[in-house]
């Protein structure tokens, strides 16, 4: 695979499919020689792109991801993100968040476990609204300018805050964000209506995470069979409960993208990687495979295109800027109905 997009306005070249590493470790792929293998694959197959965070595993994936590439760290942009506890049972609130005071350790720690003198790409995990915006920017610009990061982006900011952020970096002289990255798939299309515009105004890479949707869209789960809940899916169970109008429609939508995909003549899975990758605001697709059979098979989509009446018809089965299950767009969400979904503030979504 030897498909390279411009980042936004980085100047860095990043590959179409990015790999993701928030299976590696605890949450996942326990086997660190194994989870080297699958990031040695993904090199191999010429991804340069890895992203992971300091919450992933507790830690664990940026420990893998570091010993993994040690001797290719040249080849590799290695990106990754803080906001979060790194432990979920962390309740110190100054042990989270987007203030000075957490993000200038949380930047020491991550080079610390990851074994580098940078990082590439240094993303805000979530917004912070107890944090000004001014208080972020200048704490990522003077990490900028000590040379422990090379550029700084978001992840799940609605477009109202892009837009703020990049005229507080304007107004106080602080290095931008240069990239967002949000959920995108055939299921969750949310970012189509302002994020992608917002992103493409203002110069900003966009990658993508879950383009599988949590595995709906290999065709795994369908009508009339059980959810296995195993760890990863008990963590997220908003996802996956049934009782969920949301999840109904899913189900629904599986069987009318699986018949699609029949007749195409690709499988499901590489029919949803190729719809995220399509878009021409998005620039990588960060894949979520745990073992390196399951990359290998994804890789394969790198190679498919979609062609407009492909397009049209999962326009029809999923509408433009539709996600089908709200609670999908953040896996902290509760798992709330329709009606509870539609009474929050739209702020709060």
């Amino acid at each position: 695979m030897t498909q390279y997009r411009k980042l936004g306005r980085t100047g860095i070249s990043v590959s179409k499919f990015a790999l993701g590493t928030l299976r590696l470790g605890a949450w996942g792929n326990t086997d660190h020689d194994d989870a080297a293998r699958l990031i040695h694959t993904a090199l191999d197959a010429g991804i340069n792109l890895i992203d992971t965070a300091d919450q992933y595993s507790g830690g664990e994936a940026e420990e893998i991801v570091g010993k993994a590439i040690r001797d290719r760290r040249d080849e590799v942009v290695l990106a990754t993100k803080g906001h979060f506890p790194v432990r979920f049972k962390d309740e110190d609130p100054n042990r989270q968040g987007n203030s000075r005071r957490w993000l200038t350790k949380a930047v020491d720690d991550s080079l610390r476990r990851l074994g580098t003198d940078r990082i590439d790409l240094y993303q805000v995990h979530r917004p912070d609204p107890s944090t000004d915006i001014d208080e972020t920017l200048s704490v990522l610009s003077d990490l900028v300018r000590a040379g422990k990061i090379m550029a700084i982006g978001t992840s799940d900011f609605p477009a109202e805050q892009l837009v703020e952020a990049q005229w507080t970096a304007d107004r106080r002289g602080h290095i931008p964000f240069r990239t967002e990255q949000p959920p995108y798939s055939v299921f969750v299309r949310g970012i189509e209506a302002a994020v992608l515009p917002t992103a493409q105004k203002y110069g900003l890479g966009v990658l993508t995470w879950s383009p599988l949707n949590s595995g709906w869209l290999t065709g795994r789960f369908r009508r009339g069979e059980p959810i296995e809940m195993n760890f990863f899916r008990q963590a997220v169970a908003h996802k996956f409960n049934l009782d969920l109008p949301g999840n109904q429609r899913k189900l629904d939508a599986v069987e009318r993208l699986a018949a699609l995909a029949d007749e195409a003549g690709i499988s499901l899975t590489h029919l949803a990687l190729a719809f995220a990758s399509t878009h021409p605001g998005v620039t990588s697709v960060i894949l979520g495979a745990r073992t390196v059979e399951q990359l290998t098979d994804q890789l394969a989509a790198a190679e498919v295109r979609l062609d407009d009446e492909i397009l049209d018809r999962i326009d029809e089965i999923v509408a433009p800027g539709v996600t089908l299950n709200p609670a999908d767009i953040d896996y902290r969400q509760p798992a709330l109905t329709d009606s509870e979904q539609r009474r929050r503030p739209a702020r709060d979504r």
